[in-house]
């Protein structure tokens, strides 16, 4: 009699521009958290934006030392969005999870996100306690205010990067420059069940951030009008048979 039991594999994306001195703690933490989680086992799906300083070598470094870590190297800087499209679709887990990979997220928030994923579909960290600037924290504020009122997506912090899917969830995300701000938009559309939880933000240690005031305002502004519009035009297709 087989007693194997083959344990649920989750997938870790995490898209990185520049943040070389960030890579090999953030694999540390990971790596951590699931030595205390035996129910599970993981790969790291870590995905190099185009990075101009020593991220990809500390990327292979990585994958020579861990063959869970898998690195996967874009031709040129593309953005966060699509480095984390090109991640998920390259995910092999039945779980996906995904952080930024400024080390302001962390992983220690994964176990609770397990619980809440037997119960939802997708699982939205919000930063009660965000470790940014006033200006950062101020324009982020706003923002979230104007897209809840314009697209009732009902998610406090849509630009939090900790974020949790069953692998059904993957098929419905429409790339597009910005897109990792507008999931839950799409989630809802598809009808998943979504559960929002708090998790842990730390200030930024290495590296800078990629955001501002002058490169997010008109952007997001932008965004809104399209993805208002791809709110009412988005199409999921049921077969029958298939869940």
């Amino acid at each position: 009699m087989d007693t194997h039991v083959t344990k649920p594999l989750v997938s870790v994306v995490v898209p990185f521009y520049n943040e070389a001195e960030n890579v090999p703690p953030l694999m540390e933490r990971i790596a951590a958290v699931f030595d205390q989680l035996s129910g599970y086992e993981y790969e790291c799906v870590f995905v190099n934006d185009g990075s101009t300083d020593g991220t990809r070598v500390q990327l292979e470094k990585l994958h020579a030392a861990n063959s869970r870590v898998r690195p996967i190297h874009l031709l040129r800087n593309s953005g966060q969005s699509a480095a984390l499209v090109a991640g998920l679709r390259r995910a092999r887990g039945e779980l996906v999870f995904t952080l930024d990979g400024d080390l302001q997220n962390d992983p220690c928030d994964f176990p609770k996100m397990l619980e809440l994923l037997k119960e939802y579909d997708c699982v939205c960290g919000y930063r009660a306690n965000r470790h940014d600037t006033w200006v950062r924290k101020v324009s982020s504020r706003i923002a979230n205010r104007v897209r809840n009122w314009a697209l009732q997506d009902g998610i406090r912090d849509g630009g939090c990067g900790a974020k949790a899917f069953r692998r059904k969830c993957l098929e419905h995300i429409v790339p597009f420059n910005g897109a990792h701000r507008f999931l839950a938009v799409m989630m809802r559309k598809a009808g998943f069940t979504i559960v929002e939880c708090e998790v842990t933000h730390h200030p930024r240690e290495f590296g800078v951030s990629k955001y501002g005031i002058g490169n997010r305002l008109w952007r997001g502004i932008y965004d809104l009008i399209g993805v208002g519009w791809l709110r009412k035009r988005y199409v999921v297709i049921r077969v029958e048979g298939e869940e």
